[in-house]
């Protein structure tokens, strides 16, 4: 069997066993204030995440309104896949609560209301990119006509039009990441959750995509984005600087830079990156 096809085996069986498991054990307390629930899509309290003994996530706290293109920033290791993998359903908090939509998290409910992108690529190396995204929409609860019409628009989106038919294992890497994001918005979820979407795509692709998003947004879509490109941060309504599992700035980007007197996103990055943990 191909790496691209183990990878999406293990992600789907691990995002089933992770909404399974939480689907057949007491729900957490759903959150209670409703002017919250009416103005924030996502909110993550006091979350904590320990792999063993590495405590990766630290007290996060967390709050995204509806229709915001948030961005998550901080360098390779500090927590971020940990903590969109939270907010996906995909992993539960060691302690501290998610919800997402106003339930909490992991949430089998929701498993077909959250668009995910992992870094790594879910997808069936032996089938063709159409083939692909019918499994997904299938699993999604799409009918044929739904898929055949959606692939269209987001293969169109990707620029993949042309290569439908072409088996997944004779893409490169960008195509591929491509592939990953039209799964993620194939049904059109409220919620997109995209862990370096941008990742090996040209500077064109990516203004093209960053368009899109924006739309989604505007349509009351929100976005969780991770990034590592500073002009993609610049486009995010708003951001979170992590260091060390913790959250340690948020705000929108001149605010962000305002804060500490530089002049671009990328010092604030270097800045807040470089800052010691407290712990």
């Amino acid at each position: 069997m191909y790496n691209d096809e183990r990878k999406g085996i293990e992600y789907l069986s691990f995002r089933r066993t992770a909404m399974l498991n939480r689907f057949i054990t007491p729900q957490k307390a759903q959150n209670n204030s409703s002017s919250v629930e009416r103005t924030y899509c996502i909110i993550v309290r006091k979350v904590n995440k320990f792999f063993g003994p590495k405590h990766v996530l630290k007290d996060i706290d967390l709050e995204i309104p509806f229709g915001h293109i948030y961005g998550l920033l901080g360098p390779s290791g500090c927590g971020k896949t940990t903590m969109v993998k939270i907010i996906a359903g995909i992993l539960e908090a060691t302690s501290g609560e998610a919800y997402v939509l106003g339930q909490a998290m992991p949430q089998l409910s929701l498993m077909n209301k959250v668009g995910y992108m992992a870094q790594s690529d879910a997808l069936y190396g032996s089938l063709t990119a159409g083939e692909n995204l019918q499994f997904f929409g299938s699993i999604y609860g799409m009918n044929k006509a739904e898929i055949k019409r959606r692939t269209e628009e987001v293969m169109e989106l990707v620029n993949l039009s042309a290569d439908l038919d072409k088996p997944v294992q004779a893409f490169s890497g960008g195509m591929k990441r491509r592939l990953s994001l039209a799964m993620a918005i194939l049904h059109k979820p409220p919620v997109l959750v995209l862990d370096e979407p941008t990742v090996g795509i040209d500077p064109l692709l990516r203004k093209n995509i960053w368009a899109e998003l924006y739309k989604l947004a505007v349509q009351g879509v929100t976005i969780l984005v991770t990034t590592h490109v500073m002009d993609e941060a610049d486009k995010c309504h708003n951001l979170a600087m992590m260091r060390n599992g913790r959250l340690i700035a948020k705000g929108t980007s001149q605010e962000l830079q305002k804060n500490i007197g530089v002049q671009s996103i990328e010092e604030a990055f270097i800045y807040y990156g470089g800052q010691q943990d407290e712990s």
